[in-house]
């Protein structure tokens, strides 16, 4: 029996124009991160940390904007009174920290850290299965930590963990995979928005493996539907975070139901020095729920209890949200 074709939901937007950030490459510059892959493998992790002060010192100082927006978020995380200035550096800090352990995750140095993992076990059962799921994350902390926790499972094999992104960013994070890491600990990576790429990604699926995706980004409506007529499907949604008002975007949950797919929460803290918890927490479960208006509103739940985890999480480890972006739209008005 041949299955209908697949079409991402309205709401996933992944035009190479879509949005400017959507064109930014996130956390790959290509010369930093072959520097730092060279010092790191020639001079080691612990002689690598010291170029990490000045390098952090210098986008602090000359950086107005992601400064600014350091700032309000740390604000509404900490609170005003409590915030200061080493809570931005600190901040800073841990986002350069793990650019330099992505080196040595994706050279499969896991001996280097002190990496907790809970949670795995739902997942394991799940690829055990024949049953793939999407992961759902954050620019928090490491995605690397993240795929390295698959080492520590009862079988490394079993759990594939693939990423998906946009075009222009799916051709930045490969080159840079291609240029520091080892094949064997090199994540798949499927493009959303080329040809095919619905088909591949429930192949993938239905052979067991997890898709990884981060959902803290807010995308534009699609304007037009197959037929080329205009659409006002709501894909953004205003919710509460952190004390303001601020868009999340419905497109990965619409993606994961659109799949029949459950849905799990997933980071990988860096709790300073070499040592990093990783989290896997069921989310939603669309494999087997209810379809029109009643997917709808599971949709929403599924977005809320998203906005939910990583407000908790702002607040808990305040200094590994790395959101350099005007993520409430403030300057904008």
């Amino acid at each position: 029996m041949s299955r209908p074709p697949l079409h991402l939901p309205a709401g996933v937007d992944a035009s190479p124009g879509a949005t400017s950030w959507a064109n930014t490459p996130e956390r790959s510059n290509m010369l930093v991160l072959r520097f730092f892959s060279w010092m790191a493998l020639r001079c080691g992790r612990r002689v690598a940390r010291l170029v990490l002060h000045p390098v952090v010192l210098y986008f602090f100082l000359f950086s107005p904007g992601p400064r600014r927006h350091i700032k309000r978020y740390l604000e509404r995380a900490i609170g005003q009174e409590r915030m200061s200035w080493r809570d931005g550096y600190r901040l800073i800090h841990y986002f350069a920290s793990t650019i330099l352990d992505r080196v040595f995750f994706l050279r499969g140095r896991m001996a280097l850290f002190d990496l907790q993992v809970t949670g795995a076990a739902a997942l394991d059962a799940e690829a055990a299965k024949g049953h793939g799921a999407f992961l759902v994350g954050a620019h928090m902390g490491s995605f690397e930590a993240v795929g390295a926790s698959r080492y520590t499972s009862a079988d490394p094999d079993q759990l594939r963990l693939a990423m998906l992104m946009y075009p222009d960013n799916a051709q930045q994070i490969n080159a840079v995979l291609g240029a520091i890491s080892e094949p064997r600990f090199r994540p798949e990576v499927i493009a959303l928005g080329r040809p095919g790429a619905m088909l591949a990604l429930r192949d993938w699926l239905d052979a067991g493996g997890m898709a990884g995706l981060l959902a803290d980004r807010t995308l534009p409506r699609q304007a037009q539907d197959e037929g080329g007529a205009g659409t006002q499907r709501g894909d953004s949604l205003e919710l509460s975070f952190l004390g303001r008002k601020a868009v999340f975007n419905d497109g990965p949950f619409r993606l994961a139901a659109l799949l029949q797919r459950k849905v799990f929460f997933m980071v990988g803290l860096y709790l300073g020095g070499a040592r990093y918890e990783v989290r896997f927490e069921p989310l939603a479960d669309f494999s087997q729920g209810p379809a029109g208006c009643g997917r709808e509103a599971q949709i929403r739940e599924a977005l809320e209890a998203y906005a939910r985890r990583l407000e908790a999480l702002c607040r808990e480890h305040p200094h590994n949200w790395f959101n350099f972006h005007d993520f409430w739209l403030e300057d904008k008005r």
